[in-house]
């Protein structure tokens, strides 16, 4: 039976790409949403679902934080992707024909210098690869589009400018989840990455007392972002990413006085960590 890797997003996307690099002989699905996105896995419809947590730009991707502690799904990868804009037209078409490009707002403000530059007139739309097809179908020498090198493969587009983005290294952070765990076994000489959520009271020092264990047994925090979850504010919630994997014994010892300071302590997963890292 082919396998299948969920995304959210339009063919051509950046989350297609990411599918594409990781899962070279899936069927990538598209869907509306991240949480489509992510129930496609829970029914069993699809394997895997990638999903963008961050990116180095534009910061994190805020309704996946509140998405994650809503799903009993795991965490069994990270990619990272870097990002390479690029002016699309349609055959035919110079750069010097473009009057205006259309593109999601956040591909607009990353490009946005060379837009004025040369006198183009920006258009917001939802998504860097609906834009694409749009162009494609609009049959226009004087509209371009900003999206990826793939999209102009699947819309029969022709790349004017790559790396249209004003700054090199823009790049975007992507988690995989499965319905199963993986990686629960400790590989000797392997980096892994652990995330977990859990939440403390609202008081005084609840946070340094929760991660005090991480500092004493020299264990480094990748990633540590809070967000409230609920009616009340009575407790904050936080997902943390930590270098390293539970059965490791620093670990064990941090997790003990982690578990013992916090509450709703909720594992996601363990994973190697991702060559863009080291």
């Amino acid at each position: 039976m082919q396998q299948r890797v969920a995304y959210q997003g339009t063919a051509g996307a950046y989350s297609h790409l990411a599918c594409r690099k990781v899962f070279p002989d899936w069927e990538a699905v598209a869907c509306d949403d991240f949480l489509s996105a992510l129930d496609l896995v829970a029914n069993g419809f699809a394997d895997r679902a990638m999903i963008p947590l961050e990116n180095s730009s534009a910061g994190r991707v805020e309704e996946i934080y509140r998405l994650i502690p809503r799903t009993a799904l795991y965490v069994v990868a990270e990619h990272f992707e870097p990002i390479n804009h690029c002016l699309l037209g349609v055959a035919g078409a110079r750069m010097t024909d473009i009057r205006e490009v259309a593109s999601h707002p956040q591909a607009l403000a990353q490009c946005h210098q060379r837009i004025i530059n040369l006198g183009m007139k920006p258009v917001a739309a939802v998504d860097t690869a609906m834009e694409a097809r749009a162009v494609s179908e609009s049959g226009d020498v004087q509209r371009g589009a900003i999206a990826s090198k793939l999209a102009a493969e699947l819309y029969g587009l022709q790349v004017l400018h790559e790396n249209f983005q004003d700054v090199i290294g823009n790049t975007t952070r992507f988690l995989v989840f499965s319905r199963e765990p993986q990686h629960q076994e400790c590989e000797p000489g392997m980096d892994y990455i652990t995330s977990l959520l859990f939440s403390v009271r609202n008081i005084p020092a609840a946070l340094y007392k929760a991660l005090g264990g991480f500092a004493t047994n020299g264990i480094n925090l990748a990633k540590l972002e809070s967000y409230m979850d609920g009616a009340t504010m009575e407790a904050s919630h936080f997902h943390v990413d930590i270098h390293g994997h539970p059965q490791q014994h620093n670990m064990i010892l941090a997790l003990e006085e982690l578990e013992y300071f916090a509450r709703d302590v909720r594992m996601l997963g363990s994973y190697p960590a991702h060559d863009y890292r080291i």
